[in-house]
């Protein structure tokens, strides 16, 4: 009865069977009913096993706009989602909406690699038109994983597996790529996890170490600060690259727990340094997406006792790009809290000017891809002197990378660049290191007592 005393409307087992089926916000189904698609699938074929193809595809950067805009904005984008989809899938294809921002298809008639691949690309170039949001429009990527059946699993759980395998190897190579499950990327995804595992419990042991290459004034070579990176030697793999292990630490979700500890160790070192030197530190695109970032980094100055002053983030365009009403907040949060903020990479991007134009950054560090040529490529040295000369104009210090010889220095100072980076300065090397250099190039420093004995 309902509060009126009328009898409620009876649910009858079909309208709970569809309920049990069918995903309550978009109408499409759900995995369920994916896996009673593919099961029926290779029942008929069973006799004759042709090939069919079940796919996944995960909206890129989903998650910070839910966050900025709100869950009624995510859910009118998700619905928008559902309905392109619905319309440019192949005849007798099934869609489903699984949890979050996943989406997943059961296509029959795409029996191989190359076929998948091109279906991918015509449903992310319907999916990366903008989203209809009332008073604003915004747009999003997607990445996809595809697995053939009967190559990638024979069985419904394997074959999701297989995509889901896919899919994080997209994820892996960043936004909006299209994979097709194979035995070298399932092996290739099973080293990543392994990677994984080690890197967790190097965190979690604090083998993860800090090293600092100095960033200096060209004019006379004095250090004006250090850039911290990340380096980590494992027992049994031996180096590992950070262009290895920080892009997992951020597919895989822990770029958080990487980043705290190693600004933890820079500012712990950096409270050794002469105060007027500052400490520059990279964050990844993935931070820049999370609002968390800014009271995650002024907790751990504040526990570590670094004035926020002397910090200094790099982040790079493609970063600010990923995810910009978010990245702009984050950055305004930060620097409302005295930390600078450095353009790093510049040049390399596709709408650098814009990004100036934008955003409000300290300062804007040449990439090493025009200072290593400045000497031997004119267009090299135009572009260089250009940047400077516009960083001048708009009030931005300026830091070349790369720097590997006297003539590259030699060059950049007669252009009018202030500060530089590079081997031809120093390479990075460890806390203990760094003070070291500092006793033998800053005249005000004094190695402290318990390092000199």
């Amino acid at each position: 009865m309902n509060s009126a005393g009328r009898p409620l409307p009876q649910v009858t087992q079909n309208e709970l069977q569809a309920m049990a089926y069918r995903d309550p916000l978009t109408g499409l189904g759900n995995r369920h009913r994916l896996r009673e698609k593919v099961q029926a699938v290779a029942l008929e074929r069973a006799d004759d096993p042709a090939p069919f193809t079940i796919g996944i595809a995960n909206l890129d950067g989903f998650k910070p706009l839910n966050d900025l805009f709100g869950s009624e904005a995510g859910d009118e984008i998700l619905c928008q989602v559902a309905h392109r989809l619905k319309a440019c899938i192949p005849d007798g294809a099934t869609v489903t909406r699984h949890e979050g921002d996943e989406f997943a298809f059961l296509l029959p008639l795409v029996f191989e690699k190359t076929s998948a691949e091109r279906l991918g690309q015509m449903i992310k170039e319907v999916l990366s038109a903008p989203y209809d949001l009332g008073d604003r429009n915004v747009r999003l990527s997607a990445s996809f994983g595809f697995a053939v059946y009967p190559f990638a699993g024979e069985e419904f759980e394997e074959l999701l597996k297989s995509a889901e395998t896919a899919l994080y190897r997209s994820k892996r190579r960043g936004r909006g790529q299209i994979t097709v499950y194979s035995r070298e990327i399932a092996q290739e995804m099973k080293r990543a996890t392994q990677l994984e595992q080690a890197l967790r419990n190097a965190i979690i042991a604090d083998a993860v170490d800090v090293h600092f290459q100095p960033i200096v004034r060209i004019r006379d070579g004095s250090v004006v600060g250090f850039e911290a990176l990340a380096r980590w030697i494992d027992a049994d793999l031996g180096f590992v690259s950070p262009a290895v292990f920080v892009p997992l630490a951020e597919e895989r979700g822990f770029i958080d727990a990487l980043s705290e500890t190693l600004l933890r160790k820079a500012a712990e070192a950096a409270l050794s340094w002469p105060r007027e030197l500052f400490l520059s530190f990279n964050l990844s695109s993935a931070q820049l997406m999370d609002i968390g970032t800014a009271p995650s980094i002024l907790s751990t100055l504040n526990r570590v006792g670094l004035d926020p002053c002397r910090l200094e983030l790099e982040i790079t365009e493609t970063a600010v790009m990923t995810s910009a009403d978010t990245a702009e907040r984050i950055i305004w949060d930060l620097r409302q809290a005295g930390i600078r903020i450095s353009l790093d990479d510049f040049g390399t991007g596709q709408s650098s000017l814009g990004r100036l134009r934008d955003f409000t950054f300290d300062k804007v560090k040449i990439d090493r891809a025009f200072v290593s040529r400045i000497t031997t490529d004119r267009a090299s040295e135009h572009i260089v002197k250009a940047i400077i000369a516009m960083c001048d104009g708009l009030d931005l210090q300026v830091v070349a990378e790369g720097i590997e010889e006297k003539a590259d220095a030699d060059k950049l100072q007669a252009l009018g660049c202030a500060m530089g980076q590079g081997y031809y300065y120093g390479r990075p090397v460890d806390a203990a290191a760094t003070l070291r250099y500092l006793a033998q190039n800053h005249r005000d420093f004094a190695m402290p007592q318990h390092q000199t004995a």
